[in-house]
């Protein structure tokens, strides 16, 4: 795996097990349904976060526009 969509992963899940954390330790259980879901919603983000950046230093501003709304709008990715 590509050592950058690593690092993305492992900050996904540190995001999901402070959630965890912050709910008061939920069974594992309403983890894999509830916290496991936030893992792949936060990697999903961070990766269009990646993308957007990437093509941000490239240059390629035009572009980068209409992928901040496609991502807002229609992945419900937050700035």
């Amino acid at each position: 795996m590509n050592q950058r969509i690593r690092e993305l992963a492992e900050k996904a899940q540190a995001y999901a097990d402070q959630q965890w954390l912050e709910a008061g330790y939920p069974s594992w259980e309403n983890y894999q349904e509830v916290f496991a879901e936030d893992h792949n919603k936060k990697f999903a983000e961070l990766i269009v976060k990646e993308c957007i950046n990437t093509l941000e230093f490239h240059g390629f501003d035009d572009a980068v526009p209409y992928i901040k709304w496609m991502a807002t709008n229609n992945l419900g990715v937050k700035e």
